[in-house]
């Protein structure tokens, strides 16, 4: 077994049994939110949307409702801009603490998704990336974290200081940044690397504006927007 295998299969081990843990753990706090979605807003609890996965395969990626229904038919489309006026109340707070990505650990136990990887696009902001990158990247199962999401974790006010342009800036700018910063984890994935990442992760819902990611992460790629 060579060490790419070796550690795919880590990888999967572990995240079998972190979701397990997490969907175990988490399902009180869940059962909550399930309840408090049920009685507010347009009373939808999960949508399952379609995205793209690995070896660009789509599959159906589950997440609590936080907008309202048909929303990319409405204003911005698939982005969403801060302040949107189609996010729900609670949305707003499942938004901003992450807790609407929790049905994810779903994907990541029957294998659609990895704990740490590129977040799986819809298929026209999929499109967008470069056909360089795209090559790489397909090759990487979407995860719920990744160094991607962890940079652009407040993605949103970047939109809104561009709202007049923010699909163009979303597909010159956001997107090959983002893309650029995936094929970095592709050539340097490792358990070590996916540990770092689940770290970072977890200290930035408690400490949103951390930088720790600068000290960790040595030879990111660079870009004069945003600037990581």
């Amino acid at each position: 077994m060579n060490s790419h295998t070796r550690d795919s299969v880590v990888k999967r081990f572990f995240d079998i049994i972190f979701s397990l843990i997490v969907l175990i753990l988490f399902s009180p706090f869940g059962i909550i939110i399930v309840l408090i979605l049920k009685f507010t807003g347009e009373g939808e609890i999960l949508y399952k949307q379609s995205r793209m996965g690995q070896n660009s395969e789509q599959f159906g990626i589950f997440k609590f409702v936080t907008m309202v229904k048909d929303s990319p038919n409405l204003g911005a489309g698939d982005i969403t801009l801060k302040d949107d006026p189609r996010v729900l109340p609670f949305g707003k707070f499942l938004r901003k603490t992450k807790l609407n990505e929790f049905p994810q650990f779903l994907n990541v136990l029957i294998g659609e998704m990895s704990f740490v990887g590129p977040r799986p696009l819809v298929i026209n902001q999929y499109d967008m990336i470069p056909e360089n990158f795209q090559q790489k990247i397909k090759l990487l199962k979407p995860g719920i974290t990744g160094i991607g999401s962890i940079i652009f974790r407040d993605e949103e006010r970047y939109l809104e200081d561009n709202k007049e342009n923010s699909n163009e800036f979303y597909k010159t700018e956001i997107v090959p940044f983002k893309a650029s910063l995936e094929c970095w984890y592709e050539d340097n994935m490792s358990f070590f690397i996916d540990s770092l990442l689940i770290l970072t992760t977890i200290i930035m819902v408690f400490s949103p504006d951390t930088k720790l990611y600068k000290y960790l992460f040595s030879e990111l790629p660079q870009h004069e927007i945003f600037n990581p």
